[in-house]
């Protein structure tokens, strides 16, 4: 089961992969971390899925990450008197708190927080953007559009607002539960959706309190404009393109997927790339070459993980979707193309050495580069001397050694790190010798070749990294 590709592999687990033997074969065909959407999932079927990824786990002898996804707000429009309505383009259309059936002229907003923050001028995006009006007047009660793009109006369709920053939090009261309820089952990482703010971040970590990482899903123009200060109080970032294609003109998406991912990365954060990846294999045994190409290109960017949403959840071939994700991310990083790409980005972090953690982390990528070593064995506490040394994207794999469970499952997401659990050093000869036999029983050395270790001094100290040893690897007795 060791991997060799750095970029790492999500899948979301639902209808097609919602027993144990399907998820096993996403696991060997390349699965790092596996998606519950709770969008879709209720709490006892979130429990059974997490138990069963947790005795696969048991049973391979390798951590296994999940991630939680949390469903967010819900915007809606309400109901039609027929169910639906055909509005012109052109012709005035009101959405109002008035909770009688709409026509072709108004239908009900039930959302008393959006009429409040409308003005004119905003645009309110219906149905994935498929229909559009300008706001031209606007009252806590009521507001007046111009329609942009007419069509069919139908009950429920989804609202999404580009100009408007709502002053709620991005959580509901079930996402409050489902967190509640996900916590005490051991997951890894929480995904908060509708994320506008920091203070949105924070206020899920605040109620996580290190019992789960936050991955903060950047899908709202609201948070490109505050995305450095949304990076700041995150542990990882999700490009989520699909909704920030329907809220932002589509062209701006892959530019601002490469914003993000070097951001992202400049910081030390795991970045994630999601959205209609190999959207075409829901149905097909093989993807577009427009869809490979779009995995190769979050690849050559040096996203920490490509993520599979409904091809592995909803679709027809599951196991073959992340065989071919695999693949990519397999072939990109052969590619002579790839490390020139990868060390392009890197004067840009050395930027941000400010510390001896940081300082140490670039060391390591160059005394490794320089000598050839084999692997680079970083002995961490919280995760955070493997994640520093990943941000680096060494051309040696990193193995992480951490006597906690929990730490290693949480950096199944980070590029290029192979999380071990073991016990922790006693001293520093006992770190080298036992970095040595894990590179060498992983198959990423073999005895006498060269490796570097980095620990932090005091052992089982978190945020201390401070110490880089050259080592040779002996046999194993």
């Amino acid at each position: 089961m060791r991997r060799i590709r750095r970029v790492k592999i999500i899948a979301t687990l639902g209808p097609a992969s919602s027993d144990r033997a399907v998820v096993a074969k996403l696991f060997a065909a390349g699965a790092d971390v596996f998606r519950i959407n709770m969008s879709h999932a209720d709490h006892a079927g979130m429990r059974e899925r997490i138990a069963m990824i947790r005795s696969l786990e048991e049973e391979l002898g390798r951590p296994i990450g999940i991630l939680v996804d949390l469903q967010g707000p819900k915007l809606r429009i309400g109901k039609f008197g027929e169910g639906k309505a055909i509005v012109e383009t052109g012709a005035t259309f009101t959405l109002d708190s008035d909770a009688k059936p709409g026509d072709a002229t108004r239908v009900h907003l039930p959302h008393p927080e959006i009429l409040r923050a409308l003005r004119p001028g905003h645009t309110v995006l219906i149905d994935d953007g498929r229909l559009r009006v300008k706001v031209v007047d606007a009252t806590p009660e009521r507001a007046v559009t111009q329609v942009l793009v007419g069509g069919l109006f139908s009950d429920r369709k989804g609202v999404s607002l580009p100009d408007t920053t709502i002053p709620v939090s991005a959580m509901t009261p079930k996402d409050r539960a489902d967190l509640e309820a996900v916590l005490p089952e051991g997951v890894d990482w929480i995904a908060l959706s509708f994320v506008q703010r920091p203070e949105d971040v924070e206020e899920v970590k605040a109620i996580a309190a290190g019992r789960a990482r936050v991955l903060a899903k950047i899908e709202k123009p609201q948070a490109i404009e505050r995305l450095d200060e949304i990076i700041e109080v995150s542990d990882a970032l999700m490009v989520a393109r699909g909704d920030l294609g329907v809220e932002l003109p589509i062209q701006q998406v892959p530019g601002l997927q490469k914003r993000i991912t070097r951001k992202a990365r400049r910081l030390g954060k795991p970045v994630v790339v999601a959205t209609q990846m190999l959207e075409s294999m829901i149905t097909a045994p093989v993807p577009t070459r427009a869809e490979v190409s779009d995995v190769a290109t979050a690849v050559f960017e040096g996203a920490d993980a490509v993520m599979l949403s409904a091809e592995s959840a909803a679709g027809q071939y599951p196991v073959e979707a992340v065989t071919m994700m695999s693949r990519i991310g397999d072939e990109v990083e052969r590619d002579s193309v790839y490390r020139s790409i990868i060390d392009a980005q890197r004067g840009r972090s050395a930027s941000l050495a400010v510390n001896e953690a940081d300082a140490i982390a670039m060391a390591t990528r160059d005394i490794a580069e320089t000598l050839e070593c084999k692997s680079i064995c970083a002995w961490t506490s919280s995760g955070s001397t493997a994640f520093l040394i990943a941000r680096e994207r060494p051309m040696a794999p990193i193995l992480a050694l951490t006597p906690f469970r929990e730490t290693a499952r949480r950096l199944t997401l980070a590029w290029g790190v192979h999380p071990i659990v073991t016990k922790d050093a006693s001293d520093v000869d006992d770190m080298v010798q036992r970095a040595a036999k894990w590179s060498n029983r992983e198959a990423f050395s073999k005895p006498g070749d060269r490796i570097i270790v980095v620990a932090g001094v005091p052992f089982g100290s978190s945020g201390t990294t401070n110490m880089v040893r050259i080592a040779f690897t002996g046999a194993e007795s």
